[in-house]
């Protein structure tokens, strides 16, 4: 249902932290003319965990009926509780997006089982597909493939982003169960390698400042064309690791705002990014042709 590079798109805000609805449209334009394959919309990078439920869910009916078709739209709708994941999914259930990510519970550090359960009881009670997010560095839990492998049978589940950025890791999630989901990365660095043991996409932060190349980078790699597909990438490698110079989104919602596209909003308790991490982060931009 889904492949190629998929953003993790930024949720615009004002300086006052409103979301901004007319640059959402503009983002969501951008990503259409990029060839961006899909919109993440409420992820991590999203700020999901800063939104209010009616602010969360209008973010995503706004951006189903903006990219109207020409894009598809995967919703985050993931908590730390089983129920509130379930209420946040079942109250955009009809928004139209054509799938839910759904982050695996934070701060609570569930068991193996308590995640089987958790997943499990959001797949059999929504009609949305479901694409599993496993991100322990920013979560606390780590779904082990054992676990991925128990789920990945039932018919609601349909692919996993795994953001764990050891590619040991994709290798066996495709070795398990990738005849039942597709495998997604969730690291950008290390995207390539994931590709070549069977990676269908990855949901990308960098994509957010370079989305053609990202689409063209994954396009590449899906048709077995890695010396294409390394050339492009290596134009982004620094990008990769200096989007990170500071907790996610801060510098790559800097980065968009650099680029003309969003305003300087962002929300307590993330801070806009450091003049020095600026300093950091401005040259890779410049070198990579993102800005002047």
């Amino acid at each position: 249902m889904f492949s190629g590079s998929m953003v993790a798109l930024v949720t615009p805000m004002q300086k006052d932290g409103s979301v901004d609805q007319q640059a959402l449209k503009r983002l969501i334009d951008f990503h259409v003319e990029a060839g961006t394959d899909g919109l993440v919309i409420a992820g991590t990078t999203g700020e999901s965990a800063t939104l209010t439920k009616p602010e969360h869910a209008e973010l995503i009916f706004k951006a189903v009926q903006i990219a109207d078709g020409r894009i598809p739209v995967i919703a985050g709708t993931g908590s730390n509780a089983t129920a509130q994941t379930l209420d946040l999914s079942k109250a955009v259930e009809s928004s139209g997006a054509k799938a839910f990510l759904v982050v695996t519970p934070y701060y609570n550090k569930p068991t193996q089982e308590g995640l089987y359960r958790h997943f499990s009881t959001i797949a059999d009670n929504v009609s949305v597909p479901l694409v599993l997010y496993n991100v322990p560095g920013r979560t606390g839990c780590d779904m082990l493939p054992a676990t991925v492998a128990r789920l990945a049978p039932h018919p609601n589940i349909i692919a996993i982003k795994e953001a764990v950025g050891d590619p040991q890791r994709c290798k066996e999630l495709v070795e398990r169960c990738g005849d039942q989901i597709d495998v997604f990365s969730g690291d950008d660095p290390t995207i390539l390698e994931f590709f070549r043991f069977g990676a269908k996409g990855v949901i990308s932060v960098t994509a957010n400042v370079a989305p053609g190349r990202m689409h063209k980078t994954c396009a590449a790699a899906l048709a077995g064309d890695f010396e294409t597909a390394e050339a492009i990438n290596s134009e982004l490698v620094d990008l990769h690791q200096l989007l990170f110079v500071e907790s996610n989104p801060i510098p790559v919602k800097w980065a968009v705002h650099k680029m003309g596209l969003i305003d300087e909003g962002i929300r307590l308790p993330l801070t806009w990014l450091s003049e020095a991490g600026q300093q950091v982060l401005l040259p890779a931009l410049i070198k990579a042709g993102v800005v002047k």
